[in-house]
């Protein structure tokens, strides 16, 4: 047995090795980056400039949209560089800060998620208490508690898999250093590792369904009551987009890091990567965009306005 890691840097795979695919790949996810990060921060530049939207309800949205475009920045621009320059290595130190930034952004934005049904919840099902509830500084203290939380979360996986030896190979079939790929490679004994990764996990993806389970029960079963179709319409038309964002992104998580091995392959793995670490972050803003009227109205407002000013 090793007693030290003897690679200073990781062999990045990613997709393909021709250049033809190579090329074109490089296009088709240059598209949806800058698609992805336009999206979120017209989000976020929509509800800065809106006061009709500084509610809490939009405060935790912007903290997704960031949380989105931060979360996509640290896995395409690097496999975008590497197309571009025709190598696929990344420095040790690299392949550590993009497994932490990934777990960080990543519990970040379910944490966040589950918030924003507890949002909802209390708008929807105790609507005269909702700013008494929904203060500006639990908002603050709901937002520092998931993003302390994620990097906690963060931490623990990352320090638990970057204390292992990596003396087998380096060459990650991946196009970003992750930890299911990187305990492949590791000459230590795993299993702590991958019991430590299923157990957070579990715990932190049945906590948060949990709660948007009981929270919607409790909003659908309220809406149902509501006497006015338009109102019905209303409730449903800011909760769908959000169920929708939530189901997307916990879905393709647990199948990235929960999967058995039986499943595991080299395409599914990429597959279940671009799910994961790509879809979420472009759909989302596209979701929200298409499912909410104010949003909606205040993206034609603002755009009206700059037009005028040219």
């Amino acid at each position: 047995m090793i007693n030290q890691t003897t690679f200073t840097e990781f062999f990045l795979l990613g997709f393909s090795d021709v250049w033809i695919t190579q090329h074109v790949l490089f296009v088709l996810f240059l598209c949806m980056y800058f698609v992805a990060l336009m999206g979120n921060f017209l989000i976020i530049l929509t509800v800065a400039q809106d006061h009709n939207l500084h509610s809490p309800m939009y405060f935790f949205l912007c903290n997704l949209s960031f949380l989105d475009a931060c979360f996509i920045s640290t896995t395409v621009p690097k496999s975008l560089a590497n197309a571009l320059m025709y190598e696929k290595l990344i420095s040790f130190t690299g392949c550590v800060m993009q497994v932490f930034l990934t777990f960080t952004f990543a519990s970040a934005e379910l944490f966040i998620l589950t918030v924003m049904a507890y949002d909802r919840y209390v708008a929807i099902c105790h609507p005269l208490q909702y700013r008494l509830i929904m203060n500006w500084n639990a908002c603050l203290q709901i937002a520092a508690a998931a993003w302390v939380s994620s990097v906690i979360n963060s931490v623990a996986n990352t320090a638990n898999t970057f204390r292992l030896n990596f003396c087998w190979s380096n060459v990650i079939e991946q196009f970003f250093c992750d930890i299911p790929q990187l305990l492949m490679l590791s000459c230590s004994d795993t299993t702590a590792n991958r019991w430590l990764l299923f157990m957070l996990g579990m715990i932190v993806a049945s906590f948060c369904f949990f709660f948007v389970l009981v929270s919607y029960g409790y909003i659908f079963s309220t809406v149902f009551k509501i006497q006015s179709a338009q109102a019905r319409h209303k409730a449903f038309s800011t909760c769908t987009p959000h169920l929708g964002v939530f189901c997307l992104f916990l879905s393709t998580a647990i199948f990235s890091y929960l999967r058995p091995k039986s499943l595991s392959s080299r395409r599914v793995d990429l597959l279940s990567a671009v799910l994961y670490a790509v879809l979420p972050p472009l759909m989302n803003p596209i979701i929200y965009s298409l499912r909410n009227k104010e949003i909606q109205r205040a993206v034609w407002k603002m755009a009206k306005k700059r037009c005028l000013l040219f």
